[in-house]
């Protein structure tokens, strides 16, 4: 591949972005709320698409006379979007705060927060859908939260993948074409979703000519001739796009952004995702190379210029759930890669130009993840090796000889499961027909193992959370123990599906998303809303926390408590209760006389991997409240740090409110003393079907292991094993302890920093002071 860097437009772009301080925008708050006002009569469907439509009129639009890729939802850049139909009440208890907070901080101007009290928070109050979960489900959500994390509740569901391809092919004008085709045909509520669709293609017509206009005004007054034909060129391929799909690859790409931006903007949520980017825009770039038109060189720029797009969208959440979200993972994932149709590796001239731009940029969006299989080329390993090297978190790698199986499983279509692509973090999924909510809830198996072991009672708070099936010092077996866990785990579980069928139900009452829903595969035709059924797939993800500490946890009872009898059940239950103050020879001998998971000891690995299997053969006993399945991952995204904060002592050896093993497959740093291959061994005891909705497992590594091809060949022989072994992820920080400890120490000099959290890249001196800290103290690896 030919040499690349950046150019001087890029750069002056990525430094403009970087350095412009982060608001809280009312701006959009303010026109749904006006607009709802306006429509009190009209379906909610209708008052969604209107205040879509609106936004798309009335919100202030800017562009920068270097851009080659045009759209944002603010004028400004990173700001924290207020969306009161999702979430108005969390807003007005913490909008002080929002820039001294320990997460994800934001400015605010004292103006915004009084308008918002005056216009936008009276009209939402018990309208949002915050409040209305909370009143119809609160106090119950609230009973099991130490043990289950209930998601989606103050802000719209994203994670999807749309149908770009179909997009591309199509753009506004044909979408709205056939919705008004399908409206004379229906009546009733199919009706009212095709007037929608009709409302907010309108809308998306109007917001490409706005930026059309503003950027031939801004040539009008532009005398620098290269900066006024980029303008005037960029205008025209707004106009054309308003009117018709993309014709060329700037076009194409141009169009995607402007897909993305609207998704933001009807529901400001996390983790819609552009999918197989390599795959859908290949045609677009072939064509215009071969008909002379583009050249490499400039195919990379506009790439460039999209990866820094999606850098300026953040999102944000309150401060609850910023911890458990740290660091903007807004979650544009894109995939490298794969297989094609007929179940052939593939890979083209694009997938390796986006490999460059993330080792150029090395910027935490998108989330550039690479596809591999048993006939991955050696060049795009190598290649996608080098990019991991610099250091960004970036690609991460996911094995279709695992992830494909334990789809079909699912009842995922063969060609769909050969085409699945990955939407945020890890999770995944199907392209452009899937409603998968693969962030419905997390399961703190730890906390369930704590009940279990205390009586119900947690150990924190010494109040009752759970069911007293019992406790350490009355379980005679560890079979017994055993029993009483599973009934825990059965009892927690059943209350986490009424809550999820909860939260489904209010996002179909307030929430329903016309644009998104014509961009599904199923809900045109259907005409049926994307939230109430209306994708070809409807699946729900819930994510098992944390089986390596559970692993752990349960082999230490088992060897030193019931096998060997060197700790007496009430000992142990007493240390657990002091947090092992007073009981130090209890946790040496906890952490040090019994294996780990990690070494590839089979019987401990095994043990994980028991549980991990029965949290996934009892949740499928439920189906979910649009008809579809539900489906385990094992991720954390940085819920391993407030998770663990709120376990007591566990029998692993670990203090109450000290995190939990990053990741979700990952072993506890520190104890993975066998090296890395140890490691994925370990990891492959997992069944494949028990990570459908995501697997994360992560490693560091020390950079001067990539400094020679030596390091960079043993890496890809790493990479051959992880695919022999059908894991589904794997990740990589490449990093020295010495250069975290400096970005702690002095993080205006370490601006620009990315590490790897656990799914997704962020910037380090953004993070918790707790989060950077678990960063560091990984296990980081210097051989294979």
């Amino acid at each position: 591949m030919e040499a690349y860097a950046a150019s001087e437009r890029v750069l002056r772009l990525k430094n403009k972005m970087l350095a412009e301080p982060r608001y809280a925008s009312i701006e959009q708050a303010l026109i749904i709320t006006q607009t709802y006002q306006e429509n009190e009569q009209e379906p909610v469907i209708i008052k969604r698409a209107l205040a879509l439509k609106n936004a798309l009129l009335k919100m202030e639009i800017g562009v920068d006379k270097e851009e080659l890729i045009v759209g944002n939802r603010t004028k400004g850049v990173r700001a924290g979007v207020v969306f009161p139909e999702s979430g108005s009440s969390w807003v007005d208890r913490e909008f002080e705060t929002l820039p001294v907070r320990p997460q994800d901080k934001f400015h605010v101007h004292d103006k915004d927060i009084l308008l918002f009290r005056q216009q936008v928070k009276p009209y939402w109050e018990n309208r949002s859908l915050e409040d209305v979960i909370r009143k119809r489900y609160g106090s119950e959500i609230d009973a099991i939260a130490s043990v289950v994390k209930i998601n989606q509740k103050d802000h719209a569901q994203g994670h999807i993948c749309p149908d770009c391809k179909t997009w591309l092919l199509t753009g506004p004008a044909e979408l709205k074409r056939r919705a008004e085709v399908e409206y004379v045909k229906t009546t009733g509520t199919k009706q009212n979703f095709y007037q929608s669709v009709m409302l907010v293609m309108d809308g998306v017509h109007a917001f490409m000519m706005r930026y059309h206009d503003l950027l031939l005004a801004t040539a009008a007054q532009t005398t620098n001739e290269a900066e006024q034909a980029n303008l005037i060129d960029v205008a025209g391929i707004c106009r054309n796009l308003s009117v018709s799909p993309p014709k060329s690859f700037h076009e194409a790409v141009q169009s995607l952004w402007f897909l993305f931006v609207v998704l933001q903007m009807e529901s400001n949520a996390s983790s819609f995702s552009p999918g197989r980017v390599d795959q859908y825009l290949y045609p677009f770039y072939k064509a215009d190379l071969d008909a002379g038109k583009l050249t490499p060189a400039k195919a990379f720029e506009i790439i460039e210029c999209l990866w820094l797009k999606f850098n300026e969208i953040v999102y944000m959440r309150n401060a609850h759930s910023a911890k458990y979200f740290a660091g903007f993972p807004i979650g544009f994932n894109i995939a490298v890669g794969g297989l094609d149709e007929q179940g052939q590796s593939t890979e083209n001239e694009l997938s390796y130009l986006l490999l460059k731009a993330q080792e150029i940029i090395g910027l935490p969006q998108p989330n550039l993840s690479v596809r591999l299989n048993e006939g991955t080329s050696t060049k795009l390993l190598q290649a996608s090796i080098r990019v991991v090297a610099k250091g960004s978190g970036m690609p991460q790698f996911f094995n279709d000889k695992s992830i494909i199986p334990g789809i079909l499983e699912l009842g995922i279509a063969p060609a769909d499961a050969l085409n699945y692509a990955i939407v945020g973090c890890v999770e995944i999924t199907t392209q452009g027909n899937n409603l998968g909510w693969s962030d419905a809830a997390m399961f703190n198996l730890n906390k369930t193992l704590e009940l279990t072991l205390n009586h119900g009672v947690c150990l924190l708070t010494e109040k009752r959370l759970g069911k007293d099936f019992g406790g350490l010092d009355t379980y005679e077996t560890f079979e017994q123990l055993e029993n009483a866990f599973a009934k825990q785990i059965d009892f927690f579980l059943a209350k986490m599906i009424q809550a999820c069928e909860q939260v489904e139900q209010a996002h179909m009452d307030i929430l329903p998303s016309p644009f998104l829903s014509a961009v599904i595969e199923d809900c045109m035709e259907k005409g049926l809303d994307v939230t109430s059924g209306g994708a070809h797939y409807n699946l729900s993800g819930i994510q098992m926390i944390q089986v390596a500490n559970l692993a752990d946890s349960l082999a230490a009872i088992k060897k030193l408590v019931y096998d060997e009898q060197k700790i007496t059940r009430e000992i142990l239950l007493k240390a657990l209760q002091n947090n092992f103050i007073g009981y130090d020879i209890v946790r040496a001998m906890l952490l040090n006389k019994v294996d780990k998971y990690g070494n590839d000891v089979a019987w401990v690995d095994k043990i994980g991997a028991k549980w991990a299997r029965y949290f996934r053969n009892q949740l499928q006993v439920y189906t979910n409240y649009r008809g579809g399945k539900y489906h385990t991952g094992m991720y954390t995204v940085s819920a391993h740090v407030p998770m663990g904060e709120n376990v007591g002592a566990s029998p692993d050896g670990r203090y109450a409110g000290t995190p939990l093993a990053d990741g979700g497959m990952s072993p506890v740093y520190g104890r993975d003393s066998k090296g890395p291959t140890a490691v994925l061994k370990s990891v492959a005891e997992l069944d494949n079907n028990l990570t459908t909705n995501g697997g994360l497992l992560n490693m560091k590594f020390l950079p001067e292991f990539f400094a020679t091809e030596t390091g960079i060949h043993k890496f890809a022989a790493f990479l051959r094993a992880f695919v022999d072994l059908e894991i589904p992820h794997i990740q990589f920080n490449v990093l020295n302890r010495e250069d975290l400890l400096a970005a702690q120490a002095n993080p205006e000099n370490y601006r620009s920093l990315t590490v790897r959290v656990a799914g997704y890249t962020a910037y380090f001196t953004e993070l918790d002071g707790k989060l950077q800290d678990e960063i560091i103290a990984r296990t980081s690896y210097d051989a294979i």
